[in-house]
């Protein structure tokens, strides 16, 4: 009995490590990354001409609504993004708005995933989902300012939804003459009462992932949500546990990364090329394999992140506790994915759900 123990933990092992190296396929064209580059490098170039580096840091952030385009038609993607850039501009609110109130960054960022999950859901957005939501709302949070520099900082952030809405009409009317759109989908009752499931386990977890952060004292803890819902997001539990390793993998292979950049990064220009760069890296590669995306991952946000709210702590300080927040966030995730496809808990949470929403009709 031990031997096959044994056997079957090494056989495990070897699949894991197996799994690592397989690319997946995609016929995702060139340049979908190059628009993604676009949308975030041009508003960190603009505030970067201006003096401005903050800023423009605020609207690269904000350029990553773009990765929200659906493949639809025009008349129904177009709304769509929109939808999307209004929901990151709401995000960067929620995150102020949890800053200015002590303690109630946890609620507001766990009610933003659940909502954001339910939007994505309904609308069918592949990943990043409410991946970038929830990380804007959590650098918001876990960036202080003022109250006339908070307005002022969501006037950027609002002008960078609007450039990456710009280049999401031009990149479309480009793409359509060259792919046919798919279908808008549709959700049934089912899909709605699945989704709702997905959307309060997702809350629950991102709010507990923060809950924690607050308790260990972590500063500048916006990975930990980030991290707990990218693992979440595993169509499957195999999925999000290959994500969970992945997840870790990744970042420490880009700590090694960020850290040999960092000394090349000495004006804000190497740094507008250095996102520009990285942004298509992942963009790229995020869809053949996310260990790999998740190297480039990790020194582009520190480097977003910082820039847009800058403070005195070292790098090193800045990747050790980025590694701290990716491993507390990635097994909070894994345990929330747990629970995520147990039908036992589902079933608990479904009956919650129909207690209080309208009865079918018969």
């Amino acid at each position: 009995m031990g031997e096959e123990r044994a056997q079957h933990l090494w056989t495990a092992a070897r699949r894991e490590v197996a799994a690592l190296f397989v690319l997946q396929r995609s016929d995702r064209p060139w340049q979908l990354p190059f628009a993604a580059a676009l949308a975030s490098g041009v508003p960190l170039a603009a505030g970067a001409y201006a003096g401005m580096p903050q800023a423009g840091s605020l609207g690269a952030v904000a350029g990553l609504s773009f990765l929200y385009l659906p493949a639809t038609r025009l008349h129904h993607r177009i709304p769509v993004i929109m939808a999307c850039a209004f929901g990151m501009v709401a995000s960067y609110a929620v995150g102020v708005a949890g800053n200015f109130v002590p303690g109630a960054a946890i609620g507001l960022i766990a009610c933003l995933a659940a909502a954001a999950m339910l939007f994505c859901k309904s609308q069918s957005l592949v990943p990043p989902g409410p991946l970038f939501m929830v990380m804007t709302a959590s650098i918001a949070a876990f960036s202080p300012v003022h109250a006339e520099g908070a307005v002022l900082n969501l006037g950027f952030f609002v002008m960078g939804c609007i450039w990456a809405c710009l280049v999401a009409v031009a990149y479309s009317a480009w793409l359509l003459r060259r792919r046919a759109p798919v279908e808008p989908p549709s959700l049934s009752r089912e899909g709605l009462e699945m989704a709702l499931v997905d959307s309060l386990l997702t809350g629950l977890f991102v709010g507990l992932s923060l809950a924690l952060a607050e308790v260990l004292g972590l500063e500048k803890a916006y990975w930990v949500p980030v991290s707990c819902l990218a693992v979440l997001q595993g169509v499957t539990l195999r999925v999000s546990w290959s994500r969970h390793v992945h997840r870790i993998l990744g970042t420490i292979i880009g700590i090694g990364v960020t850290w040999l950049l960092v000394p090349l990064l000495t004006d804000i220009w190497a740094i507008v090329v250095a996102v520009a760069i990285l942004t298509f890296l992942i963009e790229t590669a995020v869809v053949r394999h996310y260990a790999f995306a998740a190297i480039f991952i990790t020194p582009l946000t520190i480097l977003l992140a910082e820039t847009s709210s800058p403070g005195a702590a070292s790098i090193n300080l800045l990747m050790e506790a980025r590694l701290i927040d990716t491993i507390i966030g990635a097994a909070i995730g894994l345990a929330g994915a747990l629970c995520l496809h147990s039908q036992r808990v589902r079933g608990v949470v479904h009956g919650g759900l129909a207690a209080v929403l309208p009865s079918r009709a018969t």
